[in-house]
């Protein structure tokens, strides 16, 4: 039945118009911001696991900048064990030289002063933007992440044991083989410094090289995170491209109905010419 009150085709038409902007309106604002979901109205649990997740990946981010500085703290402080370390060997050297006949003892000395005085310039210069950690044997503790495991939050750490490089160097200066009535005993006290000062090079560098795997394990953690997230939120541009490209023919259709359906009433006018 054809009315001049009520256009029924008119309205189909437009509410299938309606519909195809809407359609279109949602794809374009995919298309631009490179979303699929942009707030908890598209997808409620996907964006507050994503919103977490981004969280937690922001936070490994700043957390694994932190380690960079500690761990350029404890590569500076490792260095200056391993010089250390070096010079104090050639201090044992001397002092086994100095047990030698018709050595000059005070000229041996004078070397190994020198040793120690460049023990003590190496461990000044052990300092990265002023972390010292070769001054005691004290426990530092890094962050390194953090877990959410059964749902509540915590932080991970692990502890970093600095060095008293300054012990060595006490030790090796107490050492005078000019005035020494028992070099042998000299002699076992200066390994005894190398034997320390080996094992605090040796403590640095296994610092660095578990905070280097922890930064590795933390890129690697921020990565698989961020695919996370992209996998949930971020929009097929693709499928959008194609989608776009429908809706747009969609809506030249439907505005074509809606005028056909609106001509309509005038059909019915010309039954009465």
């Amino acid at each position: 039945m054809s009315s001049i009150l009520t256009n029924n085709s008119a309205m189909v038409a437009l509410a299938t118009l309606n519909n195809v902007n809407r359609g279109l309106n949602e794809t374009q604002n995919r298309v631009s911001s490179g979303l699929q979901v942009r707030s908890g109205k598209e997808n409620a649990a996907y964006f507050a696991i994503s919103e977490t997740m981004k969280g937690d990946s922001g936070m490994f981010k700043a957390i694994n900048e932190g380690m960079t500085s500690t761990k350029n703290s404890v590569a500076t402080a490792r260095l200056g064990a391993e010089t250390v370390s070096d010079l104090a060997e050639s201090f044992v050297e001397r002092v086994a030289f100095a047990q030698g006949n018709g050595i000059n003892t005070a000229d041996v000395q004078l070397e190994l002063d020198s040793l120690v005085a460049q023990i003590g310039s190496a461990i000044s210069q052990s300092t990265f933007n002023g972390d010292n950690l070769v001054d005691s044997t004290s426990t530092v503790s890094v962050v390194t992440g953090v877990s959410r495991a059964s749902g509540s939050f915590a932080l991970t750490t692990i502890d970093i044991t600095e060095v008293d490089l300054g012990a060595i160097q006490t030790t090796l200066a107490a050492i005078d083989v000019s005035t020494s009535t028992d070099l042998v005993a000299d002699l076992s006290t200066a390994e005894g410094a190398l034997a320390d000062a080996i094992t605090a090079a040796t403590s640095l560098g296994v610092s660095e090289k578990t905070l280097d795997g922890q930064m590795m394990f933390l890129e690697s953690l921020t990565d698989t995170l961020d695919t996370g997230i992209s996998a949930m939120v971020d929009a097929d541009m693709e499928e959008e491209a194609a989608r776009l490209q429908a809706f747009q023919v969609q809506q030249q259709l439907a505005t074509q109905s809606l005028s056909i359906a609106n001509q309509a009433p005038q059909n019915i006018l010309s039954l009465f010419r």
